[in-house]
């Protein structure tokens, strides 16, 4: 037995660094400082050889019985430890390997809990240019000094973040602006990273088989071009500004072109709280709006994903600012508009389905549109990761009811136990589906930021939005006046009831207090 995890040791260690060899002679070609690019992809390797390793001894060695309570015990032990291993990386390398770690940690109740709340740490924590920097950056992209455009400019910034950062800025009009610069090596770096994490991440689903990460690096490698590019970003806020005017208490920043370039991106100031204060401290004016914030949130994003198709997937505390306007009336900022999905409407309403078929407890429509969404006999794990509830409240029809606190720990132990599960299911839904999901787990974590557990008023919302989605499919389509009358009550009727169902709902909950 020893011999064997010596050598299991070696050829892990030997396969580690002859890819490692390998690869930094290919990108030594690709950039202009081929020694970092070998030094990037070195600590990489090393940290990802040193995950594989502890997995290998602690878990794969045939010493314990996978049923054990101490097979458990050990298996949360290694995920803890190679969440820091990871994160240490995450920290040192920077760029794009921050963007991944965030992106890890926004996976609640789809990765191992030691996962996420390790990861967590990067949303708010990110290495920060140097003043300097920052304004090399708008000198080069604005091709002037910056004293010619900007009155001031806020040495400290307002935000860091894995790509960027912001700084409070005045125009020499006067305007208050937030100019968001990209880090200066950022885009140098990102394609060996993206490289070196595919290449590391195929190597380690070679050794354990069960170990699905690929989604993680194809995803990343599709998105992070897009996020690079402010410009992109400028237009996504403009479409989002247009697609959600119906929508009165939101408010999108307007972008100034003329001060903007694909790493400089120029905005309006928007004044008010991140709604992560609400959870540090109280804040008085907000204490009667918890719950209108997150039904808000829901709605904006229920209307995103079912009405238009166009979703923001990064809905994170510093990306969504409050403030009360003169009327005393709430209003929401969205912000960081650099990552968008749209998707298709064959898409949309499959979702939409299989969000009814489990808000209904419809188990054959759960197993219908799962499987038009990619999913075939995993359907039932499907839908915990999409409403983020357990297996018994979402096939005992209990997905309505606000979850208890003996529900969250059990859904974080089946995050665990059934990883192999979630891995095939993240490995099998396309691509639309993987930022669908960051957002729902996003968004219930701005749920908990306010101390908001209320589902009923969630799914009602959620429901409605997919009522309007199908109406909205169904009536261009009526050939009769009897045919659009004929969608027009069912359309009324499904208001009707879900409303009905929500006042059910209610008295229920009240009657449980009784």
């Amino acid at each position: 037995m020893i011999i064997n995890q010596i050598l299991s040791e070696r050829l892990l260690k030997a396969g580690v660094a002859v890819v490692g060899a390998s690869l930094g002679v290919y990108y030594n070609q690709e950039i202009h400082d081929g020694s970092v690019g070998v030094w990037r992809f070195g600590k990489t390797a090393i940290a990802v050889g040193e995950i594989m390793i502890d997995y290998k001894k602690s878990l794969y060695s045939n010493k314990l019985d996978r049923a054990s309570q101490e097979y458990a015990n050990t298996k949360s032990e290694v995920h803890l430890r190679s969440a820091q291993r990871l994160l240490k990386l995450c920290e040192n390398l920077g760029g794009a390997y921050i963007k991944v770690g965030q992106h890890l940690g926004a996976l609640d109740y789809l990765i191992p809990y030691e996962y996420v709340s390790t990861m967590r740490v990067l949303q708010n924590q990110a290495p920060e240019s140097s003043f300097e920097e920052i304004l090399c950056v708008i000198k080069e992209d604005l091709q002037c000094d910056p004293s010619t455009v900007f009155r001031t400019i806020e040495k400290k910034p307002l935000g860091t973040a894995s790509l960027a950062q912001v700084h409070k800025a005045e125009l020499n009009d006067g305007t208050i602006v937030a100019v968001k610069v990209q880090h200066t090596l950022v885009k140098t770096y990102s394609t060996i990273d993206i490289k070196s994490m595919e290449v590391l991440v195929n190597f380690a689903s070679w050794v354990f088989p069960d170990l699905k990460l690929e989604w993680l690096v194809r995803e990343s490698k599709k998105t992070l071009p897009l996020e690079l590019n402010f410009l992109l970003e400028g237009k996504n806020a403009e479409k989002t500004a247009r697609l959600m005017k119906h929508l009165p208490w939101l408010h999108v920043p307007k972008v100034f072109w003329e001060f903007s370039t694909s790493r400089v991106l120029t905005m309006e100031y928007c004044d008010g709280f991140e709604i992560a204060a609400l959870e540090k401290e109280k804040k008085g004016e907000f204490e009667p709006f918890r719950k209108e914030i997150s039904r808000k949130i829901t709605q904006l994003y229920s209307d995103m994903i079912f009405l238009h198709g166009y979703v923001h997937c990064d809905p994170h505390h510093g990306n969504l600012k409050i403030e009360l306007d003169k009327q005393g009336r709430l209003v929401i900022h969205l912000l960081d508009h650099g990552l968008y999905t749209q998707l298709p409407f064959e898409f949309r309403e499959n979702y939409a389905k299989f969000w009814m078929s489990i808000i209904y407890a419809n188990v054959k429509g759960m197993q219908e549109y799962s499987e038009k969404l990619g999913v075939k006999e995993l359907y039932a794990y499907f839908a915990c990761m999409v409403s983020g509830r357990s297996m018994s409240a979402v096939l005992g029809r209990k997905v309505n009811n606000t979850k208890t606190d003996e529900e969250e720990v059990q859904i974080k132990v089946d995050a665990a136990k059934y990883l192999s599960e979630i891995m095939e299911v993240l490995h099998q839904v396309p691509s639309e589906m993987l930022f669908i999901l960051k957002t729902n787990d996003l968004l219930r974590g701005l749920n908990s930021t306010l101390g908001v557990k209320d589902n009923i008023n969630s799914f009602a919302t959620m429901s409605r939005s997919c009522a309007n989605a199908s109406y909205l499919k169904e009536y261009p389509q009526c050939k009769s006046l009897s045919h659009k009358l004929c969608v027009i009550m069912s359309h009324y009727v499904a208001h009707v009831r879900i409303t009905t169902y929500q006042l059910l709902l209610w008295w229920a909950s009240w009657w449980r207090l009784l």
